[in-house]
């Protein structure tokens, strides 16, 4: 079987989940991740929305970078918030990050994430130009 229809993982330095999860997988040219508002001590960052949501991106440029990647290789994002009202916030944010043409996007209100003091999740679909190993 050819590497490219095989996933791998994308190997990164943010915190190692005790989850059964890779921070992100590659298969067939396409990155797969889902990325959260903690720091490398697993810890979720303090200071509300913006600073949730700045720490989201880092740990996003982060893992595309480790697979040879940028921002600029994001197809689709999507957003999940515990309230409506942060997503002003993450609007102001993203547009800080994304230029034209911007990735596909579907914002989602929820009424809570896998660890309670989460107020933000992406799970970002990116193109990747040659498969990582």
């Amino acid at each position: 079987m050819d590497i490219q229809t095989k996933k791998h993982p994308v190997k990164t330095e943010l915190f190692a989940s005790k989850a059964p999860l890779e921070w992100a997988i590659v298969n067939n040219g396409t990155l797969y991740t889902a990325q959260i508002p903690i720091d490398t001590t697993g810890a979720v960052v303090e200071g509300g929305i913006e600073a949730q949501t700045r720490q989201t991106f880092a740990n996003l440029a982060h893992t595309l970078e480790c697979a040879g990647e940028s921002l600029d290789s994001v197809l689709q994002v999507l957003i999940y918030v515990t309230d409506r009202e942060y997503l002003k916030a993450v609007n102001a944010v993203y547009a800080e990050h994304f230029n034209a043409p911007y990735p596909n996007r579907a914002a989602v209100v929820v009424a809570g994430l896998a660890r309670e003091e989460m107020l933000v999740e992406f799970v970002v679909y990116a193109a990747v130009s040659e498969p990582q190993t």
